[in-house]
């Protein structure tokens, strides 16, 4: 029986995991300390997946390897490639597909709509290892070397996105919600659950290899908008928010990481940042999942971790 190995227990890990498991699929989840979810068919792997000897040996026989490793924003630069290049190597000698996730940072910043045909053009270091990673591995897979399909995707509504830790999850504990970016800028918002649906997808259709693909993604909406519909569906009064000047988060940049590093990508936050998914939308008729059930599922795993 062929099974799959996801490299990474992010969120998108995860779900890919619980999907496939849910199908009926084996799975072996590799993380460095063998977390993730707990199910018959998914079999948590604790190991350095930067080893393609060890990475090729345990995807013999694997029908797809997922990447969906979430190494933090500050290490971007030193630690995705040698992780990706492990990937790219266990593909090419198992002639397991290469189904990874990304995001829109490759894009860097950008005017208008973003689809995929808008180029790679970011060129901070951070924003621009994903792009380098995808153009070598696209050229392995046009050379014949691996077979190669990625997808992309905006922030997602579910933890452990910047949504769910800086607004979702002060709102749900009745605390004051102060969030570092501007909230009222119209912007496209991904489920979790559709970036899971579409990277199998992708990965199991011919069709799909050798092209990125958008995540099929809502109307856009105002951070502001989702928080309040967030709001209604739980029994809350619409928040009131804080949100910081530019200023205010530079500075508190230099004492928590995670602002530190919403400096390279405000830009993001700061002007319209929209997603066209019409293509894998229709490509292989997929529907993103309504606003309210990824709101409630994002409600529900916050209360969950608390």
């Amino acid at each position: 029986m062929s099974f799959s190995v996801i490299v990474g227990a992010s969120s998108v890990g995860t779900a890919t995991a619980n999907l496939l498991a849910s199908r009926g699929q084996q799975v072996k989840l590799v993380t460095r300390r063998g977390t993730g979810p707990v199910h018959p068919l998914i079999e948590r792997v604790a190991a350095d997946a930067t080893d393609p000897e060890w990475l090729t040996a345990v995807s013999q026989g694997a029908s797809a390897i997922y990447c969906c490793a979430s190494p933090t924003y500050d290490r971007w630069p030193t630690d995705w490639p040698p992780l990706f290049e492990a990937i790219m190597i266990a593909a090419e000698r198992t002639g397991a597909v290469l189904a990874s996730y990304s995001m829109l940072y490759g894009y860097g910043p950008v005017k208008g709509v973003v689809s995929e045909d808008t180029p790679l053009v970011a060129t901070h270091p951070k924003l621009g290892v994903r792009a380098d990673l995808w153009r070598e591995a696209l050229g392995r897979h046009q050379a014949g070397r691996l077979k190669l399909t990625e997808i992309r995707s905006s922030d997602h509504i579910q933890p452990n996105s910047l949504f769910a830790l800086a607004l979702a999850k002060p709102l749900l504990e009745g605390k004051r919600v102060i969030s570092p970016v501007p909230i009222d800028v119209p912007r496209s918002w991904t489920s979790v659950n559709d970036s899971a649906k579409l990277l199998v997808t992708v990965a199991q259709d011919p069709q799909a290899w050798g092209k990125a693909w958008h995540v099929p993604t809502n109307a856009p909406m105002t951070a502001r908008q989702l928080l309040d519909r967030l709001a209604q569906l739980n029994g809350l009064p619409a928040p009131k928010v804080i949100v910081l000047p530019y200023a205010g988060l530079w500075v508190s940049g230099l004492f928590m990481p995670m602002l530190k590093e919403l400096r390279t990508t405000y830009y993001r936050f700061d002007r319209p940042f929209l997603i066209d998914s019409r293509r894998a939308a229709e490509t292989f008729g997929l529907v993103p999942e309504p606003i309210d059930a990824a709101l409630r599922e994002s409600a529900q795993m916050l209360r969950a971790s608390s």
